[in-house]
């Protein structure tokens, strides 16, 4: 049987190890819905007070993902969201939180992300952070830092009526968890398009793909650019972005892709910007790679709204040249 055929006809389709998912199911799956279903009778007997979900979230091992469910919030997205909290030292978001008694002994400058083992710590042994994290669950929406900060979609998740296990609060956390993918995965929500639409505005052209001296000369190192002005043929300003909101071992190595794109933009296209719109948390917490990152371009701006005037600006200044 030839190689081809081997994968076709004897595909498995779904790879399933009984064993794990018997596990799985048992000890992950039935765990949780067991103690949402205790969590729920502890609400209705004692009422829906603070003091009910503190003891849950602390005398639970597995309190916090039974509360990351009922919100529908990833743990991925809880831990950007404390990363934030405190970088940024908010006085609303502080209160909160209870941030100032969380015993936090980083500079604002050098935050590093804590991981699971760190937060589940925290949230046994001290009331004040388990309490902060219970108020961000339900009170999170009516905060004024994070309703400018997290997109709608998110900030919604952290909604009083999931509290009270309310049917329609429910509906919403199902709601969201089947649109996830396509949420993020729609054009309109792309951080390009916000890149796109000013080019649109100032009615400057502009291409994207490969440039061609460097698919001639440097196959093996050329990259696929974002946006290309105003041609592949005569390019004045050549656009990367990068927005990361989570953080990953291989952004050492998209910096020094980077870094060698722009001496090849220097040596092929001399006459020609390299641009960086670098953003998000993901790049925050990692100063290192992101001082590298940077080092590529010729100019760097982020996606908040005061960045893309001031790119507006630049584009102007730049093409009346």
């Amino acid at each position: 049987m030839k190689k081809y055929e081997i994968v076709i006809t004897k595909n498995s389709f779904y790879f399933s190890n009984n064993e794990f998912e018997e596990n799985y199911e048992a000890n992950t799956i039935n765990l949780l819905k067991t103690l949402l279903l205790h969590l729920q009778n502890e609400v209705k007997n004692k009422g829906c007070i603070e003091s009910v979900f503190v003891e849950f979230l602390q005398n639970n091992e597995f309190g916090l993902e039974s509360l990351l469910v009922l919100n529908g919030i990833a743990n991925e997205n809880l831990k950007r969201i404390i990363t934030i909290a405190r970088i940024v030292n908010d006085k609303d978001l502080s209160t909160l939180l209870y941030l100032h008694e969380w015993n936090d002994t980083n500079n604002n400058n050098d935050v590093k992300e804590w991981g699971d083992k760190k937060i589940k710590t925290l949230i046994r042994k001290n009331e004040s952070f388990a309490k902060g994290l219970i108020n961000l669950f339900f009170k999170g929406s009516s905060n004024p830092f994070l309703a400018k900060t997290l997109p709608l979609f998110e900030l919604q998740k952290l909604n009083f009526l999931k509290i009270n296990f309310e049917p329609i609060a429910m509906l919403d956390t199902l709601v969201r968890y089947r649109q996830k993918g396509s949420y993020s995965g729609a054009m309109q929500n792309n951080r390009e398009s916000s890149i796109k639409g000013i080019l649109n505005e100032l009615n400057m052209p502009f291409e994207n793909g490969d440039l061609p001296l460097l698919s001639k000369n440097e196959n093996l190192n050329k990259r696929t650019m974002d946006f290309i002005i105003p041609n592949k043929q005569n390019p004045k300003i050549i656009i990367e972005s990068s927005f990361l909101s989570t953080t990953s071992s291989g952004q050492g190595d998209k910096a020094k892709t980077e870094i060698i794109v722009g001496k090849l933009i220097k040596q092929y296209y001399p006459q020609a910007i390299f641009v960086g719109f670098v953003d998000g948390i993901g790049w925050y917490v990692r100063k290192q790679d992101l001082q590298r990152m940077v080092e590529a371009y010729d100019e760097v701006f982020t996606f908040r709204n005061d960045e893309l005037e001031r790119f507006k600006i630049f584009l102007q200044k730049r093409l009346a040249q």
